[in-house]
């Protein structure tokens, strides 16, 4: 290498670091401008986070790919043992780690958000399923097929359907009932929803 490219080079190097941080900095300002029910448009990020146009584009393909990244951000993916008692294992996940799942940086409103802007624009709603709620789901999936390769659930099980029906009793609490993540007797409906399913799916 000649010593003009070995010099770009170094400078390119030098330069990295430079960028260090500017997901987090797109990130937050995305979340505060969703948080305060302003539209989040490339202008608004990039004079919030002080970060380029292109160094958004970079790291997000579109703002509607930021958007679904951004009311996802302070969730993490539950994972389920498909050893032991793959009942219990789902009830677990479902009903005692569902907060820790969430994340104590994820607020109530900021579902409430992402629900209003996933209906108001299907592209958030496509952009989310891609990225983020298909992920969460393989857990479920994963431990869905142990029961069904351990002759515990039915083997015309549909997978599909099952966690749609499981996952969807959850958001009828919210969206339709209007109820908070932790009222009790909403709780108490989706655990019945799911010994229903349950029932439903189990080899008799």
């Amino acid at each position: 290498m000649s010593v003009a490219g070995q010099e770009e080079r170094a400078q390119r190097s030098v330069g990295r670091p430079r960028e260090s941080g500017h997901d987090e900095r797109i990130m937050q300002a995305a979340l505060a401008l969703i948080d305060n029910d302003q539209p989040v448009t490339v202008n608004a990020v990039v004079a919030a986070s002080g970060v380029s146009r292109a160094a958004l584009y970079r790291r997000w393909p579109s703002v509607t790919d930021l958007i679904a990244a951004a009311l996802d951000h302070g969730r993490s993916y539950a994972s389920i043992p498909t050893d032991g008692d793959l009942k219990q294992n789902v009830i677990d996940a479902l009903f005692t780690r569902q907060p820790e799942t969430r994340g104590a940086a994820y607020p109530e409103r900021r579902l409430r958000r992402r629900l209003a802007l996933g209906l108001a624009d299907r592209d958030i709603q496509l952009s989310s399923w891609r990225s983020h709620v298909g992920r969460r789901r393989t857990a479920m999936v994963e431990v869905l097929h142990a029961g069904i390769e351990r002759g515990v659930l039915r083997p015309d099980t549909d997978i599909e359907a099952a966690i749609d029906l499981i996952n969807g009793v959850f958001y009828y609490q919210i969206v339709v009932r209007g109820c908070a993540f932790d009222d009790p007797e909403a709780l108490a409906r989706c655990r019945e929803a799911f010994e229903t399913a349950w029932r439903g799916m189990t080899v008799r």
